[in-house]
């Protein structure tokens, strides 16, 4: 018997271990001739495991960068692309720069926002209180995200006139989603990834393999 916890670590596991396998044979290889067209139909092969790569910008590149990570930097082949350097994996991301500072109300976050500018500009009608009535409810979904704690439609309405520096009003007559109602859906949507993250565990757990 042999279990895949015996096996060596793969590298890029979203390709799977016979891709893996296949690449170490590569790499051993001593005609080099015979390594480039065994490479080349690899990309390939590589190519259709994801098809949503296709989607993806310089997607060659990418494969081939894959390629040579997955050997370990070994590959000795005729790549149409500059071989990667090992430093790429060592090398942090850049840090993205977030506006914290210019955000009024960080629960809410930017983009509500952005739909508050855009609110603002439309004529005034039943489009645009629908409109504000979206806003609002999101607005007590993310309060309630964050805070954890039940919140008046009053408290939202005084929010949206703060930060559409009074230019948007919630209407008396205008009822948001039930704080109970939100927090119930809340905890059952938090139930049912919990539920998929168990379910996908136990399909992944570590099953004998035949040799």
């Amino acid at each position: 018997m042999e279990y895949y916890t015996q096996l060596e670590k793969l590298i890029i596991p979203e390709y799977g271990r016979n891709i893996q396998m296949m690449i170490e044979y590569i790499v051993n290889l001593p005609d080099r001739e015979k390594r480039n067209r065994m490479a080349h139909a690899l990309v390939n092969i590589m190519a259709q495991l994801h098809p949503e790569m296709r989607e993806v910008g310089d997607v060659k590149r990418k494969l081939w960068d894959h390629l040579y990570i997955m050997s370990d930097f070994k590959l000795d082949v005729d790549s149409p692309f500059p071989a990667p350097s090992p430093q790429t994996l060592l090398d942090k991301p850049q840090q993205l720069s977030y506006p914290y500072k210019d955000i009024k109300f960080r629960h809410y976050g930017k983009n509500l926002e952005l739909l508050i500018e855009k609110a603002i500009l439309m004529e005034d009608g039943p489009a645009k209180n629908a409109f504000i009535k979206v806003i609002a409810n999101h607005m007590k979904k993310s309060y309630l995200t964050w805070n954890r704690d039940s919140v008046s439609d009053e408290v939202i309405g005084q929010h949206l006139n703060f930060l559409s520096e009074g230019k948007l009003t919630l209407s008396e007559d205008i009822r948001l989603n039930n704080t109970l109602d939100i927090l119930a859906r809340a905890k059952k949507k938090k139930f049912i990834e919990k539920t998929k993250e168990t379910s996908n565990s136990r399909s992944h757990r570590n099953w004998p393999r035949k040799k």
